[in-house]
């Protein structure tokens, strides 16, 4: 194992010393502050209907879980959802907006482009599954869903875990 790695999963465990890594011990009606002193600081964010605020973890070493606690205009916790699961995934249609993806998936594990003539960004969330599987969203340049997919991880691929 070479430094940079050593020093990031040492990096890792301290961090988790001081939070938590799911929410499951949250209870509904919790202060934002309670949240984020309990949680670490949020991976993203977005607004909800009525003043609301969406925040997201993304959580693992490879990014497979990402939780997004939902707060009312007071701050105050009304749920959570592991979000990184398949019936998520197969609620992302063409033409949504990324923003709303980003929304409701969280930040992607990985990001890469493809195409010549119509470029896209192709954003991969890994998840929890028993195949060696990830789902993909093709972005185009005007920041909408072209297509879905899901995918062979490139990690589980003999000599490529360094790339990923």
């Amino acid at each position: 194992m070479n430094i940079l790695r050593l020093s990031a999963l040492l990096g890792a465990c301290l961090v988790s010393a001081c939070t938590s890594y799911a929410p499951n011990s949250l209870a509904p009606g919790s202060s934002l502050d309670a949240v984020t002193r309990a949680m670490g600081a949020p991976t993203g964010e977005s607004s909800l209907p009525g003043g609301g605020r969406r925040l997201e973890f993304a959580r693992g070493p490879f990014g497979k879980h990402t939780y997004m606690l939902d707060f009312d205009d007071q701050g105050r916790l009304l749920r959570w959802e592991q979000v990184l699961v398949e019936a998520r995934f197969n609620a992302i249609r063409s033409g949504m907006d990324a923003a709303e993806v980003r929304a409701q998936l969280g930040r992607a594990s990985y990001q890469y482009m493809v195409g010549w003539h119509e470029k896209q960004t192709v954003w991969a969330y890994r998840y929890e599954t028993p195949f060696c599987q990830w789902f993909q969203v093709g972005i185009n340049a005007q920041g909408k869903v072209v297509d879905t997919a899901y995918g062979s991880d490139p990690m589980c691929e003999a000599g490529k875990v360094d790339d990923f």
